[in-house]
Formats: structure tokens, C-alpha cells, sequence
């Protein structure tokens, strides 16, 4: 509170202050004693918490440490070490460069590794015959020359957009034939060596992918399918939540408006995970291309199974998931429409906003279960219920305008009844718009008695109570304080001007519920995806 008594002044923090309060959130976990550096327990409990959350992340630590560990006993043992020499190293890392979290990238990473390993070796044998039969002389120039091309060809074509995903394959043709080319000349046997050296490569190879197999197998599949169900349900729960904050929200107590507060959202959880559905894009192809090299297994049990719908599906739901979005950011926004009027089209939303998430929550229901369900009758409830609330949005329109009669209406007599019910609506817009249509649709059921008309002094003040209310919460507008429009031209232009205001502030409600609307508009394009998904991968009726 400062200037005037009874006036408002917006508070910017500072770059200082938002900085701190930061650091404090950031600070949190830490030890106690100040220091900056965290607890060791609470260090373990952070662990421990993400190992809890995917215990898939602990079986594939283990599977590492297992099959370096295999590869490892040839060079512990005599028996294996006479025979590979110190080249056995070179199946360690291929086991650590090969090994992936999931069975398709191991399969993907060990073609590339395969491939490349095979065609660097042709050619490092072919350039060490052809520079020894050249001489002494030129030898070292042929290899030099060799190295520079391969290094050019190899770096150039991964670059190429459709080799892109060869990319690993044309970096091990590059080291490997360096390698092989450079130790041979030195060694003076470069046939052997690249043949030892090979021999060496397919055994870690083969070790990587037995033990990523047959050892807690962590499928592609079954992660793209898991969390393409999981998206579907956090896309719904975000929808619920953001609605029901919406109109439980009686604009009492607001946060500050800071970085914090946009970016982090703690109290909204199906948010956050509705955020990361936007940022999943290159999750499920990386998923998806993964997948394309593992075996029929579990429930896919077909070959060229059409994991490239998945990524399409998931494509389709954070196009819907952007309304969800957008609806938050109405949600959060500076201007927001008065609690009676959001509470006026109550059931319409709530109705539309329910039968909208029950349809996403079935689409996610029948990929999960892989069965195709009938949703006719869903689709038309949704459908109904988003019809209703667009009626009852455009008879009452007049009330997002903040005035104080409705539109004059040149029906006949017969009509009366619709009438008052608008003057009351306009009057009191605490009332129930579907308690009204009710009552509109059955004559016999008596129509309450509208409000008293108020007078406009009552009414100037009542703006201007919500003027006050509705500048205090603008924290993005600049600081500038009501009664400065007391001083500018009087009463009636100030008067004029706060109901331009607050008509602005009404018309948030009618961006709220036109997003709503769209959300369901692209659930259509939703279910046609999920149906030719069904279609594809044969799932059961």
C-alpha cells in the first residue's frame, strides 16, 4: 500500500529478489549447515529416489557391469589372453560403446559397429597390400593420403540427411581404419592384425547382445507403448485440473507473479507432466526407430509391427495437448473474468471439460490394452456437451460485455419468458444458466421473480470496486494507481473507461471456453489416428 489511502500500487520484484528466491528453492535439499554443499544422506535419498522411480535403470547398470565383466576374463585368463593378446581390449569397448538401455538400440548400435567394423577392414587391408607392393618409399605417402580421404568421405557423409542414422556406423569406419592402417604399417603384418582385431569386435559384440537379451530384456516396444498410454492419461488429468482450478478460483489470494511461479507450477502435478507429453517428440522416435530392429516378443507378435503410427498418434496428442496449454495460460493470465460470471457457465464447462477427458482416458485404454472399443456414443456425449456450452455461451453473450440490459428482443409476446430470463441473468449472474433453461423448457415450473433494477450510482460504485480489484492483479501492466482516473475527466469518462475494462476481463471467459471448444474439435483428428493405429497393428475387437 502506498500514495494515496484506499489505492493500489503494482510491485515488481527485482531481479535481486527473484534471484534469491531462487536460490532459496535451489538451496532447499541442502545440509543445514549453510555451506552450499549437499548432505551425503540427502545425496543417497536422490539416488535412491531415482532408482525407485524406473527399475529398469538399475537392471541395465547391472547388465553392463556383467557383460564388461565377461568380455573382461579373457584377458584375466591365460588361455584366451595367448591367443587375442592385448587386441582383447578391443572387445571391451565394444561391449562399452555397443551396449544400449534398450534390445532395438543394442541391435541398431551393433549393425552400425558391424558394418562399419567389416568395410574399415576391407579397406584397411586393401590400402596395406596396395602401399606395400607400392614400397618403402611410397608406402608412408599412401597411407597419409588414405587416412585424409576417409577421414573427408566418412565425415561427409554422415552429414548426408538420408545417412544421418548410419552416423555411429561412419565414425567407427573412421577410427577403425585409422587404427588398423597405422598399427599394421608399424607392426609390418597389417593382414593379421586386422583380422585379430575383427575376431575381437564380433565377440564383444556378441557378448553385448546375449546378455542384453536373455538378461532382464528392457524391449523398445513396450517403453514406446508405456509411455504413449502414459501421455493420454497426463493430457486428461491436465485438462481436469486446469478446469477445475478455473472455476474454483474466486480470485482471493493470488501468488506473486514471478519466474518462479510461470516455469514451476508445484502445486499443479498433471501440468508438469502434461509439459512433458509437448517435449516427447524425439523420445518416441528414438523409441520407434529402436524398436523397428527387436523381434516379434510380448504382445507384438508380428513382424514390421507399425511402430511409426505410434510417433504419429503421439503426434496427434500434443496437438490437443497445446489446447491444455493454452488453457493454462488463460488460466494464470493477468486479466481473468469475474468469479460470479465463470460460475454462471459452471455445469456447461465442467460437463464438456468431463466427457472430454473420459474420451482421451479410453483412446489411451485401448492402445494399452490393444483392443478397439466402440466410442460412438462417447464421441456423441462429447459432442452434445461441448454443443450445449457453445448455446449457452452465445445466448448469454451479452453478459460478457458488461452491461447492464441485454439486447433488445423483437420476438413476440410469447417469448416473454426468455426475456426475464436474461434481465435476470444480467442482473444477478450468479444464477445457473442450465437451472434457467430447465425452468424455460417446462412451462409449468414457475420462473423466479428477476432482481430489483440498480441504480446507477450503486452500479458506478460496484464497477468501480471491480476496477480496483482487477488493477491490483495486473502485475505485468505499469504501476499506476485507480484513483488517477478519478483525476482524468471526471466521473462519467472514468466510468466509461472501467467498463471497457472489465468488459476485456469478461471476454476472458469467452477465450477460456472457445479453447475448450477446439480441444474437442481435435479430439476428432485424435480418435481417426488411434482408429488406423487399431487398423494397423490388428488389434483385437
Amino acid at each position: 500500500m502506498n500514495g494515496k489511502k484506499g489505492s493500489y500500487e503494482i510491485d515488481i520484484p527485482t531481479t535481486t529478489k527473484a534471484k534469491q528466491l531462487e536460490s532459496c528453492i535451489k538451496s532447499g535439499g541442502q545440509g543445514g549447515d549453510g555451506g552450499g554443499s549437499p548432505s551425503f544422506k540427502g545425496w543417497m535419498w536422490s539416488v535412491w529416489e531415482f532408482a525407485k522411480e524406473d527399475s529398469n535403470r538399475v537392471k541395465f547398470s547391472l547388465k553392463v557391469g556383467l557383460a564388461v565383466l565377461l568380455v573382461s576374463l579373457l584377458i584375466l585368463f591365460r588361455s584366451p589372453y595367448e591367443v587375442f593378446g592385448t587386441n582383447i581390449i578391443w572387445s571391451i569397448l565394444t561391449v562399452a560403446i555397443m551396449f544400449e538401455y534398450t534390445v532395438g538400440a543394442t541391435f541398431n548400435r551393433g549393425f552400425n559397429r558391424a558394418l562399419g567394423s567389416v568395410l574399415a577392414g576391407i579397406l584397411g587391408i586393401a590400402i596395406a597390400q596396395l602401399a606395400l607392393n607400392a614400397g618403402r618409399i611410397a608406402e608412408p605417402y599412401i597411407i597419409g593420403v588414405s587416412i585424409f580421404l576417409i577421414g573427408t568421405i566418412t565425415s561427409f557423409m554422415k552429414l548426408w540427411p538420408p545417412l544421418v542414422q548410419y552416423e555411429y556406423g561412419f565414425r567407427v569406419i573412421l577410427f577403425t581404419y585409422c587404427l588398423i592402417i597405422v598399427s599394421g604399417y608399424r607392426m609390418g603384418n597389417p593382414i593379421r592384425t586386422s583380422m585379430v582385431r575383427l575376431y575381437s569386435i564380433a565377440l564383444g559384440g556378441i557378448v553385448a547382445v546375449l546378455v542384453n537379451v536373455l538378461v532382464f530384456p528392457i524391449w523398445a516396444g513396450e517403453q514406446l507403448h508405456k509411455e504413449l498410454v502414459k501421455s493420454f492419461d497426463s493430457v486428461a488429468d491436465s485438462l481436469e485440473e486446469c478446469v477445475r482450478k478455473y472455476l474454483q478460483d474466486d480470485s482471493s489470494d493470488y501468488a506473486e507473479f514471478s519466474k518462479n511461479v510461470v516455469d514451476e507450477f508445484p502445486d499443479e502435478p498433471a501440468y508438469q507432466r502434461c509439459r512433458k507429453t509437448l517435449n516427447s517428440s524425439a523420445n518416441l522416435e528414438s523409441l520407434a526407430i529402436a524398436a523397428k530392429w527387436e523381434p516379434p516378443h510380448g504382445n507384438f507378435r508380428h513382424f514390421f509391427y507399425p511402430w511409426s503410427e505410434y510417433v504419429k498418434v503421439g503426434a496427434v496428442l500434443r496437438y490437443c495437448a497445446y489446447e491444455v496449454v493454452a488453457l493454462h495460460g488463460v488460466l494464470h493470465s493477468q486479466i481473468q473474468a469475474p468469479y460470479n460470471l465463470r460460475v454462471t457457465f459452471q455445469s456447461e464447462i465442467t460437463e464438456a471439460t468431463r466427457q472430454a477427458a473420459e474420451l482421451v482416458r479410453c483412446l489411451g485404454k485401448d492402445i494399452w490394452s490393444m483392443k478397439q472399443s466402440v466410442k460412438t456414443s462417447l464421441r456423441k456425449n462429447v459432442h452434445s456437451s461441448t454443443e450445449r456450452l457453445q448455446y449457452a455461451i452465445d445466448l448469454h453473450s451479452y453478459l460478457l460485455t458488461c452491461h447492464s440490459d441485454p439486447p433488445p428482443d423483437p420476438s413476440p409476446p410469447s417469448n416473454s419468458k426468455l426475456l426475464s430470463l436474461s434481465l435476470s441473468l444480467s442482473r444477478a449472474v450468479s444464477y445457473n444458466v442450465s437451472d434457467h433453461d430447465h425452468q424455460l423448457n417446462d412451462p409449468s415450473l414457475p420462473l423466479p421473480l428477476p432482481p430489483p433494477p440498480v441504480p446507477l450510482p450503486v452500479l458506478a460504485e460496484s464497477c468501480h470496486e471491480m476496477m480496483r480489484k482487477q488493477m491490483k492483479r495486473l502485475h505485468s501492466w505499469p504501476s499506476r494507481e485507480v484513483d488517477a482516473f478519478e483525476e482524468e475527466g471526471g466521473g462519467g469518462h472514468s466510468l466509461a473507461r472501467m467498463t471497457a475494462l472489465d468488459s476485456t476481463a469478461a471476454l476472458s471467459l469467452a477465450t477460456f471456453t472457445s479453447l475448450l471448444i477446439e480441444f474437442v474439435a481435435r479430439l476428432d483428428h485424435l480418435v481417426e489416428a488411434v482408429d488406423q493405429l487399431a487398423a494397423m497393428a490388428k488389434f483385437n475387437h
